[in-house]
């Protein structure tokens, strides 16, 4: 299958529209059963064997559930860190807000676009970086650009996307099954086309020298990348 990207309907929908509201809740649910949190739980498994991470950003963290999933299962062998959501639009509620003080985590929201936010003056570095769902929407050559860009500024990178294949867009077409509206319907057949297989991401990382990489399907429809710095001691 040709990776095909096209604009999906809740990008063009206000926050406020019902549509929307209705379809972030479809996609939390989404999320969910993919296991993404658990996933990228897994991918983070045998980094940082020395040290505490103390900082993690999430590019395209919508409402910031999926990365209060995350803390949960991390917070027990992790010390409290600085969370930093990026999104377009600002979700965060002061209810995920406070689960994750609940935590001891230190939760920033930032409303801006990802490349604003990335080529910001005087970056600061993160330990991790995820983005779930959320690379799928760009073009080879913005995201070979926002890749480079967050090579630079993390020690580990962990993205979890649409799996391109006929199986996920079958997985798809069902989602009026759980429940999902027209929105969600439509943008989860779109997300497959603009999905990843094989080697794509990886291809597109700016050098695999000082880095170790894996690309790999994960669970059923998704597809999952990491990149972690090989420290000069390795």
């Amino acid at each position: 299958m040709k990776r095909e990207v096209k604009s999906e309907l809740l990008d063009e929908l206000s926050a406020d529209d019902p549509r929307a509201m209705r379809s972030r809740q479809d996609l939390r649910r989404v999320n969910a059963l993919m296991g993404h949190a658990r996933i990228v739980n897994r991918a983070l498994g045998g980094a940082f064997t020395e040290r505490h991470p103390k900082s993690i950003v999430d590019l395209g963290a919508g409402d910031g559930t999926l990365l209060l999933q995350l803390a949960r299962m991390i917070a027990p062998r992790w010390k409290p860190m600085r969370v930093v959501l990026v999104d377009r639009q600002r979700l965060l509620t002061s209810q995920i807000v406070a689960e994750f003080e609940v935590l001891s985590w230190h939760v920033e929201c930032v409303k801006t676009d990802v490349f604003e936010w990335l080529v910001r003056p005087d970056p600061q570095s993160f330990d991790i970086t995820i983005a779930s769902l959320f690379l799928h929407h760009f073009l080879e050559n913005d995201l070979r650009k926002l890749l480079a860009l967050a090579a630079d500024q993390t020690e580990v990178f962990v993205a979890c996307e649409p799996q391109r294949a006929n199986f996920s867009l079958f997985g798809a077409s069902l989602l009026g099954l759980i429940g999902c509206n027209d929105v969600t319907r439509h943008d989860g057949k779109a997300s497959v086309r603009a999905g990843f297989a094989g080697n794509e991401l990886s291809s597109l990382w700016p050098s695999r020298k000082g880095w170790q990489i894996a690309e790999r399907k994960a669970g059923l429809f998704t597809h999952c990348f990491t990149a972690q710095r090989i420290s000069d001691s390795a």
